[in-house]
């Protein structure tokens, strides 16, 4: 009987490792379609994607930060772009490389693939370190991804 439970467990956990952490296929499919069009958007707009973060419905509110390096450039304005779901996005937090911080009035609701303004960032060009968020998904929205996008 022990050997049968080990053997269970261990088919178990080869479904779990197998599905990524619960992600199925076609979302993976999806995603790397999402990064193809994302590199052809940053191809031909002038404006770089520094980031994505996937948004889970949480009762109240979460944040979550993108980490930019200094070798993605020096931006003096930010796009949001919230995909798959509507989105409520309270405040962001830049912290710029010399550790400056800027923080926007922004209190904004996304509906499923929608942008923000462009939000103008103090001072001429500049380097950003990180970007911090804080939101929530709007009741029934399901998974959505918060994309920041620099120029």
């Amino acid at each position: 009987m022990t050997a049968r439970i080990a053997a269970v467990l261990m088919l178990c956990l080869g479904f779990m490792l197998a599905g990524c952490g619960g992600e199925r296929r076609s979302d993976r499919a999806d995603e790397r379609h999402d990064d193809r069009r994302d590199a052809v958007a940053d191809a031909w707009s002038g404006w770089d994607k520094l980031g994505e973060r996937w948004v889970n419905y949480k009762a109240g509110v979460d944040r979550d930060t993108i980490m930019v390096t200094a070798s993605e450039g020096w931006f003096t304005r930010i796009a949001i772009k919230c995909e798959h779901s509507a989105l409520e996005l309270f405040d962001l937090e830049v912290t710029f490389g010399d550790g400056e911080k800027f923080s926007p009035t922004t209190r904004l609701v996304f509906d499923k693939d929608s942008w923000s303004r462009v939000i103008d960032l103090p001072g001429s060009k500049r380097v950003i370190r990180k970007v911090e968020f804080r939101f929530k998904n709007l009741p029934r929205g399901g998974k959505a991804q918060l994309e920041l996008w620099a120029k």
